[in-house]
């Protein structure tokens, strides 16, 4: 694409047939961009030129200034259309690629993140690696200006030495990938205590969450605690968890006013956030509110979850049942911009009365509570957040407290009402396997919780959704939906947070084709993703294209890891069926990663998880009668209400007795005593006495959350 080129026809380059919202943000950029395929390393090949190669994603706020900065400018554009071929990818549509050379700019620099740049080689070799680059150099840092005909220099005039770089960069980085495998620890308890020990010593007592800033909510950290403490009976574990939870609840990390979490913090505080919102967070923190409504039985975890429920409902859901993946943190090319607020603003859309109080509440300053981003100078905008709970203040002000609470509540609503006519941040509507299933588990461990069929009903619709549009009848599944469109081959993630969705989707209907379903994406995984040699799961199937190598991964990031979810599915799949095999490979996939999780185990809570429900076991209960009789009913209700996380439930009705008896062929002679349901329960390898006196079962299932 010539920068200059003013025929209107010609103000696209080759991603305006993309479906990625990513691609086609830069799809009019003077760039003449590739997406990822054989036609740009053709290109490359046939012209010998290196490849610029950029990843990020849409709601990335960096990625957005780089673009501005570099991409929209007509001298960057020639430079690298000049000497480079030059790729674009979404780190979201193809997080194989994004996982390999974010492990190269690591290995590399010692540091990752996006937007991720590359320089390589024709046949996909990494030669140079940076983030952010900005168009000017400034501090030492090379910018674009200066960088692009430097590394062009090179590849013209020495470029054996950047050959040389590319291979020894390839053999270090797969090497290591490789040998961090080859040695199998035994998984030991004393792993649990010091994975505790390591969050505990960087616990941030005045604040809450972990470490300094910035702040993420790595949720899996608070299930993992949630854990620790009912195994344990520790109450720094629950103190920790709880305190967390109700500091994002209260800081400008929560979205008070239309609700849902931002994806971090800048400060320490939980109180200035980045403003994008992702699928994954939400669910989490649905998830992580759940389990500690369940171990507390505190209704603000519940008001919380259904609170993020609703922002993923109104905002977040695609007409046929699946969930979009995230929203920008910039609108008006501003971050923030949408969420912000002025005191003249509220005061004229409240009235001074309920304006002074919301005020008041929610720590709005004339001056503004929001700074600048590079000056860090406050601008006169402000952030809504809490010091002190609502029902805090509404129980400490017994005189004022239902005005209180009521008056915010309707502040609330006329603040949302109004913002509702701002310009919204732009929303990536593609739907991916992997974040839609744990949007599902989230939903699921709602109805459960809260006893709401609703939350029930969502789940189902998405989870059909993908059964017929994303699924062959071998198992094999896709990655992305958008606009009709089905595309690339699913990734480890995908197979895990789905068969996840899955399980808890069973565990909640209890209609068995979900449970059939999963049972079908485990086996299609141990078939394309199992690494036979050295245990584990690659991230991408051996169907999928070549890249300069295969990686695993285990590290439990933004989101957890495929490898942590599998093994939690193997567990409880072994649990479920009765299968020594599921339960000797999660054995197996937990050993593998011993030895690197072993002097970090903080950076890998979901695996601990894991890990946990490996040493000290499960819960199977077996419900024989029919789900919609009383019994069974109250009994499922009574072990829903409670924090019992290492269960597994089985229902085995006369429609379903024989595919259960497939699928579970232990369940053969659990029946109803004198043709009543009767509930079968086992732990740690000991089964009880079947009763049908629900009194006794009370007796049972209160035994199994007692801490």
């Amino acid at each position: 694409m010539n920068p200059g080129n003013k025929n209107p026809d010609d103000r696209y380059n080759r991603l305006k047939n993309e479906k990625s919202p990513y691609l086609l943000q830069h799809s009019q950029n003077p760039v003449d961009w590739f997406p990822w395929g054989d036609e740009a390393f053709n290109l490359a090949e046939e012209e010998d030129k290196p490849i610029f190669l950029s990843i990020g994603y849409s709601t990335c706020h960096w990625c957005h200034v780089m673009e501005k900065e570099s991409f929209e400018n007509d001298s960057v554009a020639q430079l690298l259309n000049e000497s480079f071929v030059s790729i674009k990818v979404d780190r979201e549509e193809r997080p194989d690629i994004d996982n390999i050379y974010m492990t190269v700019s690591q290995a590399i620099t010692g540091r990752g993140g996006w937007p991720l740049s590359i320089l390589m080689t024709p046949d996909r070799k990494p030669f140079y690696a940076g983030t952010y680059i900005p168009r000017e150099s400034r501090y030492g840092v090379p910018g674009m200006v200066d960088l692009l005909p430097a590394i062009s220099r090179l590849w013209n005039s020495k470029r054996h030495e950047l050959l040389e770089s590319a291979d020894a960069i390839i053999n270090a980085v797969s090497e290591n990938n490789r040998a961090e495998q080859k040695t199998n620890l035994t998984i030991e308890k004393r792993l649990l205590k010091n994975t505790f020990d390591q969050l505990y010593s960087i616990y941030d007592e005045e604040y809450a969450g972990f470490g300094r800033a910035p702040k993420f909510p790595t949720l899996h950290h608070l299930t993992f605690l949630l854990r620790y403490w009912k195994r344990t009976g520790n109450a720094d574990a629950l103190e920790m968890t709880e305190r967390t939870l109700e500091a994002m609840l209260m800081g400008g990390i929560y979205d008070h006013i239309g609700y849902g979490i931002h994806r971090y913090s800048t400060d320490r505080h939980w109180l200035v956030p980045h403003f994008e919102k992702m699928l994954y967070d939400q669910a989490m923190m649905v998830i992580a509110l759940t389990e500690a409504y369940q171990a507390t039985a505190n209704p603000e975890y519940k008001k919380a979850a259904e609170n993020i429920l609703k922002y993923i409902e109104r905002d977040m859901t695609s007409p046929e049942g699946g969930f979009y993946s995230a929203e920008d943190a910039d609108s008006e090319g501003e971050e923030g911009k949408f969420y912000l607020w002025s005191t003249s603003e509220i005061e004229g859309i409240l009235g001074k009365e309920d304006a002074d109080l919301f005020m008041k509440v929610y720590n709005i300053k004339k001056e503004g509570n929001f700074t600048e981003e590079h000056s860090n100078v406050l601008t006169g905008k402000n952030i809504p957040y809490l010091t002190e709970s609502i029902r805090n203040i509404r129980l400490w002000n017994e005189e004022h407290g239902k005005y209180i609470s009521n008056s915010v509540d309707n502040s609330i609503r006329k603040l949302y009402e109004r913002r509702e006519k701002r310009i919204h941040p732009s929303k990536d509507d593609k739907i991916l396997t992997d974040w839609n299933g744990l949007a599902i588990t989230a939903l699921c461990k709602a109805s459960q919780a809260f006893d709401d069929e609703t939350y029930t009903r969502k789940a189902i619709k998405a989870a059909n959704f993908f059964m017929e549009n994303m699924s062959e009848s071998n198992g094999k599944m896709k990655h992305r939906y958008r606009e009709g469109n089905v595309a690339i081959d699913a990734f480890l993630e995908d197979y895990a947070f789905f068969t996840q969705g899955l399980i808890e989707l069973y565990q909640t209907t209890f209609d068995i084709k979900y449970l059939e379903h999963a049972l079908k994406l485990n086996d299609y995984l141990i078939d394309h993703f199992y690494d036979a040699d050295e245990g584990g799961f690659f991230h991408t199937s051996d169907e999928a294209e070549e890249l300069i190598f295969r990686s695993k991964e285990v590290y439990d990031g933004a989101i957890p890891s495929g490898n942590s979810v599998t093994a939690m599915n193997m567990l409880r799949l072994a649990k479920i069926t009765g299968s020594s095999e599921l339960e000797e490979l999660a054995d197996r996939t937990l050993s593998t990663f011993a030895e690197k999780v072993s002097s970090t185990p903080a950076g890998y809570t979901q695996f601990m998880s894991a890990v946990d429900l490996a040493i000290n076991g499960s819960v199977e209960i077996v419900i024989a009668g029919e789900k919609e009789d009383a019994v069974s009913e109250d009994v499922i209700r009574m072990i829903n209400e409670r924090f019992i996380p290492e269960k597994v439930i089985l229902i085995k009705n006369k429609k379903d007795a024989e595919r259960l008896s497939k699928i579970a062929p232990y369940t053969k002679d659990m029946e109803m005593t004198d043709n009543k349901t009767t509930v079968h329960i086992c732990q740690d390898h000991i089964c009880k006495l079947p009763s049908n006196d629900v009194d006794k079962i009370k007796e049972q299932i209160e035994a199994l959350s007692h801490i």
